[in-house]
C-alpha cells in the first residue's frame, strides 16, 4: 500500500501546491486562468495531437476497451440523473448537470500522469484511445440529454447543432482530429516541428495539475452535500466497478487495457462537468463542490484500484 501511495501522491502534491499558492496569495488567481487557458488551449491539445498521430490505431481502439470505459460512465451518467431525480427531487436539467459529474472522468489531468506513475509511459497507448472518444462523447451526450430534458428544449435539428458546434469548438477535440488526421495520412512532420509539439507537451501536465489546483481552491464543499457525495461515489466507485466487471470476467481484455480502463474510470469528475453545469446555469454549486469533493476523496479511492489492479 505504501508503494502505491508514492506512486499516486506525487500528483496530488502538485495539486495541493497550486491550492495552496492560490488560497495563501502567493500565485494571483487571475494566474490560474492564464495558466489554465495554456494548458487547456494550447499544452494539452499539442500533447493530444503528438499521442494520437503516434497511436498504431489497429491496436489500441479495441471495441472492448470502449465498450467497458464507455458502458461504465453512461450507466453511472444515467445513475446520476435519476438519483437526482428521484431522490433530491431536482428539476431535468438541473439532473443533468448531476449526473455529468458522473460521466466525464479527469482522463488527462489525472488519468495520464497517475497511470504513467503506477505503469510507466508506454503503458499509456489505451488512456489515449479513450481520450480521442472522451470529450466528444461526453460532450455529445450531455448536451443532447439536457436539450431533450429542458422545458424550453430545442428541435432535433437544432440539437445536433449545438452538439457539433460544441465538438468543433473544443481545443482538445481539435489536437485530437489533427493527430488522427496525420496517423491516418502516414506522412511525417519535419522534426523540428515534432520538438517543439513535444516541448509544448512536456509543459502540459505539471502546469495543468497546479492549475487545478488553484481553480479548486475556488469551490466549496459547502453546497449540496448528498447530490455530491452521490455523485463522488458514482464516479470514484461505481463507474471503475462496472468498467472493471466488463473488462475482467465479461470480456477478458488484455491487462494494459484493463489497467488503463479501470485507473481512468476511477479518475475524479474533471473542471469540465463545471463548465457544462455554467453553459446551462444548472446546479452549478453540485458540480463545483464534486470536483473539489472527488478529487480530494480520490487520494483515497485511487490507491486502493490500483491494488486491486496489481493484485
Amino acid at each position: 500500500m505504501i508503494e502505491i501511495l508514492v506512486v499516486v501522491l506525487p500528483v496530488f502534491l502538485v495539486i495541493g501546491a497550486g491550492y495552496a499558492a492560490v488560497r495563501s496569495g502567493l500565485f494571483a488567481a487571475s494566474g490560474v486562468d492564464g495558466l489554465m487557458s495554456f494548458t487547456q488551449n494550447f499544452a494539452i491539445p499539442c500533447l493530444l495531437f503528438a499521442a494520437v498521430a503516434r497511436l498504431d490505431l489497429g491496436r489500441v481502439f479495441a471495441p472492448g476497451l470502449l465498450v467497458a470505459f464507455y458502458a461504465g460512465a453512461t450507466i453511472s451518467f444515467l445513475l446520476g440523473i435519476l438519483g437526482a431525480r428521484l431522490i433530491f427531487r431536482r428539476r431535468p436539467g438541473e439532473a443533468v448537470a448531476i449526473g455529468f459529474s458522473a460521466l466525464f472522468s479527469n482522463s488527462v489531468l489525472l488519468g495520464l500522469p497517475i497511470t504513467a506513475r503506477a505503469f510507466g509511459e508506454g503503458a499509456l497507448a489505451p488512456n489515449y484511445a479513450i481520450i480521442a472518444l472522451h470529450a466528444p462523447f461526453c460532450y455529445g451526450l450531455g448536451i443532447t440529454v439536457m436539450e431533450i430534458s429542458r422545458a424550453d428544449g430545442r428541435r432535433a435539428v437544432d440539437t445536433a447543432r449545438v452538439v457539433l458546434r460544441a465538438m468543433f469548438r473544443n481545443a482538445l477535440m481539435i489536437g485530437i482530429a489533427l493527430g488522427l488526421a496525420v496517423n491516418l495520412a502516414g506522412f511525417g512532420l519535419p522534426q523540428p516541428v515534432w520538438d517543439a509539439v513535444d516541448l509544448m507537451a512536456r509543459a502540459s501536465l505539471p502546469a495543468a495539475l497546479f492549475g487545478l489546483g488553484g481553480v479548486l481552491s475556488r469551490y466549496s464543499f459547502r453546497a449540496s452535500l448528498g447530490e455530491t457525495a452521490m455523485s463522488s461515489a458514482l464516479s470514484l466507485i461505481v463507474h471503475p466497478a462496472i468498467t472493471w466487471t466488463l473488462a475482467v470476467p465479461v470480456l477478458h481484455l488484455p491487462q494494459g487495457f484493463v489497467n488503463s480502463a479501470v485507473l481512468t474510470a476511477a479518475m475524479a469528475p474533471g473542471v469540465n462537468t463545471f463548465l457544462f453545469a455554467s453553459m446551462y446555469r444548472r446546479a452549478e454549486g453540485v458540480a463545483a463542490a464534486t470536483v473539489l469533493g472527488a478529487t480530494a476523496l480520490s487520494v483515497l479511492t485511487v490507491p486502493v484500484w490500483l491494488l486491486i489492479l496489481r493484485g
